[in-house]
């Protein structure tokens, strides 16, 4: 008789960071509330699941964290996570009065500079013909972009950028943050709090200034409270936003009638993005903490226990999604949960999508055709964040 090996998962693994999907797919149909004893962790794969956890931050506390990592985790994981590590009533303070700073006419007053940006950045790579759609460009506009809008210098962007990566970086077999995260994380940190303190003395038209002048039931946000989302807006707005240019050109590469679409009618840019974000998102699982015991599929978690939301996993749940292995920028992705759910839906979305819609046009209005060297792809290998290192790129300009 032939045996089934059990499935197993980590986010840790190099293979998963490879291909997750298989594992996913069977995670959902063998073990929907998967259990690592090594890691100490439990995992949601089905999309109902994830998006009732989403909502229930009652029983699926964000307060100690949303990372899995020991370091990031606990009473102090806001200082690196702000809001998203915190519950209501706290939460709702906090994202409310950033919010009053991060609003979405600042974002939409942005709009002609980051396609000044984005012409900067792609006139150059476009002129050699042949260049790496990540270090070229997706790499560099998101991190301009936040800077423009947070105040930092064009000088300082570079390093900032380098230091982002390494906080997302993990080194195979290890279950932490690695000793150069750690250290990365320590110079933002001196970095951000200097400028804070120079903006204290002197404001001036950025998004740091406004989050000082912020505030709400006369209540302001103290140096901690905006290192805290600086870190946040740092990482997981440049990173996310990065992956997921890439991850569209590279899945748009790999499925030639889906990419002729958008070059054939930039109007479906927008379905592009939101077909990426559900088939390949770059955000990939978010960590709960389980504040009392629950049992789902038969499955006991209990009070106290960590539990992965698999975002990655939930948004190709065939229940929700009908071939959802098949990249399709027809589908109806309205059931996505790439942006979270309720309360804890990204504020950082409505720039994301603006910055993605952008370079994605400006792309198809200049590119006629486009290929990637596929043995030279890399990678980044992070525990949450899913998309590429280098992504070599060859194209033909209209």
């Amino acid at each position: 008789m032939k045996t089934t090996e059990q499935v197993r998962y980590s986010p840790y693994d190099y293979e998963i960071h490879e291909d997750p999907y298989p594992t996913y797919a069977r995670l959902r149909e063998e073990a929907p509330v998967y259990r690592n004893d090594e890691i100490d962790f439990w995992a949601l794969s089905r999309h109902a699941d994830v998006t009732d956890a989403f909502r229930d931050s009652t029983l699926f506390s964000s307060a100690n964290g949303v990372s899995l990592e020991p370091m990031a985790t606990g009473p102090n994981a806001w200082r690196s996570m702000s809001f998203l590590a915190m519950d209501p009533p706290r939460h709702g303070l906090i994202r409310s009065i950033i919010s009053r700073g991060f609003t979405v006419r600042r974002i939409t007053d942005m709009e002609p500079h980051i396609l000044e940006l984005t012409r900067r950045h792609l006139e150059p790579a476009l002129e050699q013909g042949s260049f790496d759609f990540v270090t070229d460009f997706a790499g560099k506009l998101p991190m301009d972009v936040l800077s423009e809008m947070i105040g930092f210098p064009p000088a300082d962007r570079a390093e900032v950028r380098r230091l982002a990566d390494l906080l997302v970086h993990r080194e195979e077999g290890v279950f932490d943050v690695p000793q150069a995260g750690v250290e990365a994380a320590l110079t933002l940190a001196k970095y951000f709090a200097d400028m804070i303190a120079e903006r204290r003395k002197r404001r001036s038209d950025d998004l740091t200034s406004a989050l000082l002048d912020a505030e709400l039931e006369g209540e302001k946000l103290n140096d901690a409270d905006i290192i805290s989302f600086l870190f946040l807006i740092v990482v997981a707005g440049n990173e996310t936003t990065a992956k997921l240019l890439a991850n569209a050109w590279y899945w748009a590469w790999r499925n030639p009638g889906e990419r002729a679409k958008p070059f054939a009618d930039p109007g479906r840019i927008e379905s592009w993005i939101d077909e990426t974000l559900r088939f390949d998102g770059s955000s990939q699982m978010l960590a709960r903490t389980v504040t009392k015991d629950v049992e789902l599929h038969g499955i006991r978690i209990p009070a106290g226990g960590r539990a992965l939301l698999l975002i990655g996993a939930a948004n190709r749940d065939p229940r929700v999604f009908p071939e959802p292995d098949r990249y399709d920028l027809d589908r109806d992705t309205s059931e996505m949960v790439s942006f979270g759910v309720a309360r804890h839906f990204c504020l950082g979305a409505p720039l994301a999508r603006l910055e993605a819609r952008i370079a994605l046009g400006e792309l198809v209005r200049r590119v006629s055709d486009y290929d990637i060297d596929d043995t030279n792809v890399r990678r980044v290998h992070s525990v949450n964040v899913r998309g590429f290192e280098s992504l070599p790129t060859t194209v033909e300009t209209r």
